[in-house]
């Protein structure tokens, strides 16, 4: 036992052997003092993280880049509205529909009718046999009325029902339906139980008319009652039988509407059409620059490029697979880096026609490492994105497009919280603890011998 006390550092003094002062009683408060701020400081140094960036490689491994989108489009019908992907490597999808939502919007705006998933559109059967030609049909007198500018307004209010079709006259589906339309119109005129009157619309030769009844596509089948438009637009097969049917089903839906109630008969009456669409989903696109756009097209019409106007509002517009909410909440301490959406609410209206907006995104990649004291460091990847956006003129023969370009950024921005070690912490502490023992020792030491050395002069 004796040797093991020979190694004791920290020996002990007699009481008998000290002396109490006022002076080192005043210094070992203020020792515990600085101690106790130093150690609160020092703790906050230790529990507190700092953010630490650094710029690489991207060396995502991933082939494919995910893009969600909710587009508004103030002025285009849902069933003309197709969404195309087209890259550098020679990807052209055109109307995607695989992920993308569709939704009928009112006058207001708000969502009305849902079209469903963005599906094929259905194929619309012709009539397939017309032994006479147009000339041969019309010998025996124009069954479907032939309508101008002048006379539209007095023969929709003079007629209590109407079946008017809206053509242009270069539009190969107009050609190909304008047989069925003149045969349909004899056998209506020919039937009694059809108070029915058919007509067209030469949409070149009357440009302002079918401007004011907002014809976007030709040919554009419109059933008219006491002079305003009654329901929506045809838009089934094409053959002579079908559009009888058609007209069959609206006079007898007429008849049974007498017996509605005066409040479902107004909403029936009230039921159109609104160009207005909400287009949403995403899409999974080749990691290389490209764009997506929102174009207007259909399989069964030719568009009206005078008509088209590609306006839209961006409720959302982002890049990349969305993150669960335990992982944003963990990437909330980045406060300087969170997600940003540039383009989110923002409203591109086209003043004029022949006009539409494009978009310009830079896509660059951030790596979060993220982790918990019990858990393995991660790589999150989100992305940054800088947006440039301006309107673009066209042809007045091409039809517009709500495009979306983006360019993915070959250099990655890495973000990582830092803390302090424990170990260093504990040095920390004991540091001060020393430290300040120490020093306070030495100037009371100093103190002491001073006042001492007072008292003997």
């Amino acid at each position: 036992m004796s040797g093991l006390k020979m190694m004791d550092f920290f020996r002990k003094i007699p009481a008998d052997l000290t002396e109490t002062t006022i002076t080192g009683a005043a210094l070992s408060v203020a020792a515990c003092i600085f101690m106790g701020v130093l150690f609160i400081v020092e703790l906050y140094a230790f529990l507190s993280t700092t953010v630490e960036t650094g710029v690489m490689l991207d060396t995502n491994s991933d082939t494919l880049l995910r893009i969600n989108f909710n587009v508004t489009m103030l002025d285009l019908q849902c069933d003309y509205a197709a969404v195309d992907v087209v890259d550098v490597l020679g990807t052209n999808s055109m109307n995607v529909t695989k992920n993308v939502e569709k939704w009928q919007l009112d006058e207001h705006g708000k969502r009305m009718i849902f079209q469903g998933r963005n599906r094929e559109q259905k194929a619309i059967s012709y009539e397939e046999h017309h032994p006479e030609t147009v000339e041969e049909m019309m010998a025996n007198g124009i069954h479907a009325v032939p309508l101008t500018e002048g006379g539209f307004e007095e023969y929709v209010q003079s007629h209590p029902y109407a079946f008017i079709n809206f053509y242009a006259p270069w539009c190969i589906w107009c050609q190909r339906l304008e047989p069925t339309w003149e045969a349909m119109a004899e056998e209506v005129d020919a039937s009694e139980d059809l108070e029915v009157d058919v007509a067209k619309v030469d949409c070149v030769a009357n440009r302002n008319l079918c401007g004011a009844q907002r014809i976007q596509a030709f040919p554009t089948l419109r059933f008219f009652k006491d002079g305003k438009q009654y329901g929506l637009d045809y838009r089934q097969d094409r053959t002579v039988q079908a559009l009888t049917a058609f007209l069959k089903q609206k006079v007898e839906l007429e008849k049974t509407m007498e017996d509605w109630h005066p409040r479902r008969k107004q909403r029936m009456l009230e039921t159109k059409e609104h160009p207005g669409c909400m287009v949403s989903g995403y899409v999974l696109v080749n990691r290389v620059p490209g764009n997506f756009h929102i174009e207007a097209r259909s399989l069964h019409h030719n568009l009206n490029a005078a008509m088209t106007n590609l306006s839209h509002v961006v409720n959302h517009l982002s890049f990349g697979t969305p993150l669960a909410s335990s992982t944003e909440r963990k990437l909330s301490k980045y406060a300087q880096f969170q997600a940003n959406y540039p383009l989110d609410g923002g409203r591109f209206i086209s003043p004029d026609f022949h006009q539409a907006h494009h978009h310009y995104s830079k896509v660059v990649s951030t790596h979060f490492q993220v982790g918990g004291l019990m858990s393995k460091m991660r790589d999150v990847i989100r992305y940054q994105t800088l947006v440039q956006s301006q309107v673009m003129h066209y042809s007045e023969m091409d039809v517009p497009e709500a495009k979306f370009a983006y360019d993915l950024s070959p250099m990655a921005v890495v973000v990582s919280s830092k803390g302090r070690r424990w170990y260093d912490f504990v040095t920390s502490v004991c540091a001060i603890v020393g430290g300040t023992f120490t020093v306070l020792g030495l100037v009371d030491g100093m103190l002491y011998k001073i006042m001492k050395g007072g008292k003997q002069l």
